[in-house]
């Protein structure tokens, strides 16, 4: 994809880089830290926490984890070992299915 090229996501995905950010800001600021703080924590610059803060779709979901992480929001119902007992479910059932995705043949009824 050429780089002029902007990416057009799923409102779905907006609204949840949103919300993320919204909720690292809201515990940020009840924890009274400041963006320089937390970015010193993850190891970015000041910019890049306000740009999670403000839902940018292009930071790092690596990084948006790890800041969720550092101010204790759970992104998932469960804790560390229920995370486990997923993970683990998820590798047991990529198991069973082909390693790679085929596209489906198409059949043509050419016979006239």
């Amino acid at each position: 994809m050429p780089a002029s090229k902007k990416h057009n996501y799923a409102r779905y995905t907006l609204s949840a880089a949103i919300l993320v950010g919204r909720l690292i800001e809201i515990e940020r600021k009840t924890r009274r830290m400041t963006a320089q703080e937390l970015a010193e924590r993850l190891g970015v610059a000041r910019g890049t926490v306000q740009r999670l803060e403000a839902g940018d779709p292009k930071v790092e979901l690596g990084l948006a984890f790890e800041a969720c992480a550092l101010m204790g929001i759970r992104l998932f119902d469960e804790d560390q070992s229920g995370l486990s007992g997923r993970l683990d479910e998820a590798g047991k059932r990529l198991v069973l299915l082909p390693k790679y995705a085929r596209a489906r043949q198409m059949v043509v009824d050419d016979d006239f």
